[in-house]
């Protein structure tokens, strides 16, 4: 097993140009059927129906700031307030978003047996939600808090409740809503926010989600070798695949001879590999995929 790889962010400029053969969702129907164990990555595209936006452009660009790197976050306190307070105010929207079409087309593909597992990118838990019975989780979820120095966990609705109880009277205005679940503020509201801290050892609070200069666990992409071993096939669902720590497992299932497909809106890093690509929205594509197979 190779090292691990903290998460960067590559320099799309570098991608080649790639032709990439065009089909629609009666020929990704068709390859399902042909491919009944397709091990599925999804990634931020899928869950823009529920409201949450994406990362990038069609061009695999970046549509907003920078997220937060790791190393910036354990190292400056006042980069956790600056963290935190986006975060008080971002969760409640990411908390009340539902699954779209595509999340329940997906959980319903899985539960008729016409696909394998899936692993998301996503730390929304929108997969869970609709339903689908397997879901591994590449980079963790929004839903839960980790310590980061005696690894006690809880639910990130009991930290915000004690941010709440922290912070009363506490306002900003709120300009949009990031992919990775905070908010966008004025950058002079962050000194007077006040954060939680762990209630075993004192410790810093983390969100269980892995930070940009963050490797991803060992443990996850185990898993996720372990089900792209019984599968006979990759759908990328909504993702641009720019970050190595998705990017690679489409790799692997080329280099075993399996076929890589995509439905995605734009460019993605492996276009190169894709026999070939559905360019339409997650979400009108995936339901006419399973009304399509509902009777096979």
């Amino acid at each position: 097993m190779s090292a691990a790889v903290p998460i960067r962010m590559p320099d799309v400029r570098r991608w080649p140009e790639v032709d990439v053969p065009v089909a629609d969702a009666g020929a990704l129907a068709a390859f399902l059927l042909r491919h009944p164990r397709t091990l599925v990555l999804t990634g931020a595209g899928i869950s823009t129906g529920s409201g949450i936006p994406a990362y990038r452009d069609r061009e695999g660009r970046w549509v907003h700031r920078q997220p937060m790197q790791y190393q910036a976050f354990m190292g400056s306190d006042r980069l956790r307030r600056r963290y935190w307070a986006r975060s008080y105010l971002g969760w409640p929207r990411m908390q009340q978003a539902r699954p779209n079409p595509a999340h329940s087309a997906l959980a319903s593909l899985q539960q008729a047996g016409h696909l394998g597992g899936l692993v998301t990118q996503n730390v929304d838990r929108l997969h869970h939600k609709a339903g689908s019975p397997s879901v591994t989780e590449l980079h963790g979820t929004l839903s839960e808090v980790v310590c980061q120095d005696c690894g006690r966990r809880e639910p990130r609705e009991s930290l915000q409740a004690e941010l709440s109880a922290l912070n009363p009277g506490w306002v900003a205005a709120v300009h949009g809503l990031n992919p990775d679940g905070d908010a966008e503020l004025d950058e002079d509201v962050y000194d007077d926010f006040r954060i939680a801290h762990c209630h075993g050892c004192g410790g810093v609070l983390k969100p269980d989600v892995v930070f940009f200069g963050e490797s991803v666990p060992s443990a996850r992409v185990t898993a996720v070798r372990a089900a792209l071993a019984i599968s006979d096939a990759v759908l990328v669902v909504g993702s641009s695949l720019v970050v190595w720590s998705g990017y690679r497992f489409a790799r692997e299932a080329a280099a075993q001879g399996k076929p890589v497909v995509a439905i995605n809106q734009g460019r993605t890093r492996a276009d190169g590999l894709l026999r070939f690509k559905v360019e339409a929205p997650c979400d009108a594509v995936l339901p006419a995929v399973a009304q399509q197979l509902s009777g096979a």
